[in-house]
């Protein structure tokens, strides 16, 4: 098995806490693009569907070739099934998680204990909210030892963690970022099966 690497990254909106204040869309965007680039299908890649981060890993899927049901495995809550990405439909390895009937909260917590099972190397947090916050509180709880990388320069929840854990590396040559901090060589070959 492929050793896997927890992604929590979203585009932060102005209708949410002040976020937005310190996000960068386009880092955000370029940040999960390079982690795709350097990681997929040499790590598996777990995420919660976003619908700003889901199109975009179909997207880099689908321009890197990679089989994509080796390489990533997307969770959903069933409580936003109303508002799925269309691109969902595209993941064979797609795992979606019974919403608690009428709870938000309650529904994505179900969903993060779920998808945050079993062993990880590591989590990158990109961007992102007060999901961001949360899912790195239960990564850490449930995985005390595995590497946490939040991301500085795209801003957003992401860039506070980095402030409080005192990791301020601004640099946004993040595909030098990820290959370094994450220990994984852009030369290693990608498992297309």
């Amino acid at each position: 098995m492929m050793p896997r690497i927890f992604l929590s990254a979203s585009v932060p909106r102005p209708d949410r806490g002040n976020f937005h204040e310190t996000a960068d869309p386009f880092l955000i965007q370029f940040a999960v693009r390079e982690l795709m680039t350097v990681a997929l299908g040499r790590r598996q890649i777990v995420w919660g569907g976003h619908p700003a981060i889901t199109p975009m890993i179909w997207a880099i899927c689908s321009d890197l070739g990679v089989t994509y049901s080796a390489a990533v495995h997307l969770f959903q809550s069933r409580f936003f099934s109303a508002s799925f990405p269309e691109e969902n439909d595209n993941f064979s390895n797609l795992t979606v998680v019974d919403a608690v009937e009428g709870d938000r909260e309650a529904s994505l917590a179900r969903m993060r204990e779920q998808m945050l099972t079993g062993p990880f190397h590591a989590a990158v947090f990109i961007g992102g909210m007060e999901g961001v916050l949360d899912e790195y509180e239960l990564f850490t709880r449930m995985h005390p030892d595995a590497l946490v990388l939040p991301i500085f320069a795209p801003g957003g929840a992401a860039q506070d963690l980095a402030k409080k854990l005192g990791m301020t590396d601004d640099r946004v040559d993040f595909a030098c970022l990820f290959s370094e901090k994450l220990g994984i060589s852009q030369t290693e070959p990608r498992n297309q099966v």
